[in-house]
């Protein structure tokens, strides 16, 4: 059984629906988890929103959050991840958002941002939120192929750490 199999057998196991909102990655995560048998029952939806103002008009990213922090960043792979969740009924939300290229010279190549959702039932609360920052070697595609499996990959860790109580830090980082 492969990494991805492993995942999926997973998400069966505890009846996990996944949502993605991908920029960087362009919908690999959601087509990574789809290339498993059964897929169908595992993953809701996928959206990709490449542009600013995608991300602000399908996902509810916050203009002050664009303005506040970089494109690559874990703030707006979080508002990414928040706003699948809230318009997807999966209690899984994924989010990725990077570079893969030298075009910024303030973030280095591989750069990778990610959030994790988890929510809870409808009296539980607030939904958990992990995020992290991976650098990952290569070229483009290569990145963004170890970027998607690196993002289904970890969501087992943090189900877990959610599961048994671990909740993410204050600001919504992981310990990744």
């Amino acid at each position: 059984m492969n990494a991805i199999e492993r995942v999926a057998a997973y998400m069966h196991e505890h009846s996990l629906q996944l949502v993605t909102a991908e920029s960087c990655t362009a919908g690999l995560i959601a087509a990574t988890l789809a290339d498993i048998p059964g897929a169908g029952a595992l993953l809701d939806c996928a959206f990709v929103t490449y542009s600013p103002q995608a991300k602000q008009k399908c996902l509810g990213v916050a203009a002050r959050t664009l303005q506040r922090h970089n494109l690559t960043s874990e703030a707006v792979a979080r508002e990414m991840a928040l706003g699948a969740a809230r318009n997807s009924p999966a209690n899984v939300a994924i989010s990725n958002t990077g570079v893969t290229d030298g075009t910024d010279p303030d973030i280095p190549a591989g750069t990778q941002c990610y959030a994790w959702v988890f929510k809870a039932g409808p009296a539980d609360g607030a939904p958990a939120v992990y995020t992290e920052t991976t650098r990952f070697d290569g070229d483009r595609n290569a990145i963004r192929r170890a970027s998607a499996q690196h993002a289904l990959a970890r969501m087992i860790a943090y189900h877990e750490q959610w599961q048994n109580g671990v909740p993410p830090s204050p600001s919504g980082a992981g310990s990744g």
